[in-house]
């Protein structure tokens, strides 16, 4: 049996959140996001608190995962996202934050950076969360393809970026708040 299908087990679900463009409003230069680079340019999206305790009084565990590779190529300090983080911590009911800090572009060869599944199986293995219950959310091609590649059903905030798909998402959202109202509505918990 493989690592995704060890995890499919009696475990609790949960809904996996990428962080910027999800949680925060993304920066964007060129109709592409970029993350806040201060905890002052970090700005919690309107609907996001609502969503996350509906997610959370339906039981719920919430994850945030999120690449931050301007941290392993040098360009923020890491103690920028770890103040971000804990800002994030003491607004939202996130039970978790998995961050993968290697920069990419092939400057990395980590199981972590979206779109391999590795930040959500090592949650799904820490938290006893079963996989094919959960969710994954996202607004870049690597949210939907890490949140297939983990076995997890999946949601695309669809902004409109200058980028290509290249799996389809289970469903489309326009907000986190209509993410969740998809996700009660099709979950049985």
């Amino acid at each position: 049996m493989d690592e995704v299908g060890a995890l499919k087990t009696t475990g609790k679900p949960a809904v996996f959140l990428d962080r910027d463009g999800v949680i925060n409003r993304a920066l964007e230069h060129e109709c592409r996001p970029y993350p806040p680079t201060s905890l002052a340019e970090f700005d919690i999206l309107p609907e996001v608190a609502d969503a996350c305790a509906r997610l959370k009084a339906a039981g719920f565990v919430l994850v945030v995962a999120t690449n931050q590779p301007d941290v392993g190529r040098g360009t923020l300090k890491q103690e920028i996202v770890d103040s971000i983080h804990a800002h994030m911590l003491t607004q939202l009911p996130i039970d978790r934050v998995e961050t993968c800090f290697h920069p990419g572009r092939g400057g990395s060869d980590c199981d972590c950076r979206k779109p391999k599944p590795g930040m959500l199986l090592k949650a799904a293995k820490e938290l006893n969360i079963d996989l094919s219950r959960s969710w994954m959310v996202g607004d870049r091609w690597r949210d939907v393809d890490c949140g297939h590649a983990a076995g997890c059903r999946t949601i695309f905030i669809d902004y409109g970026y200058a980028e290509e798909l290249k799996q389809k998402p289970d469903f489309s959202a326009r907000h986190l708040g209509e993410a969740a109202d998809i996700i009660l509505r099709e979950t049985k918990l």
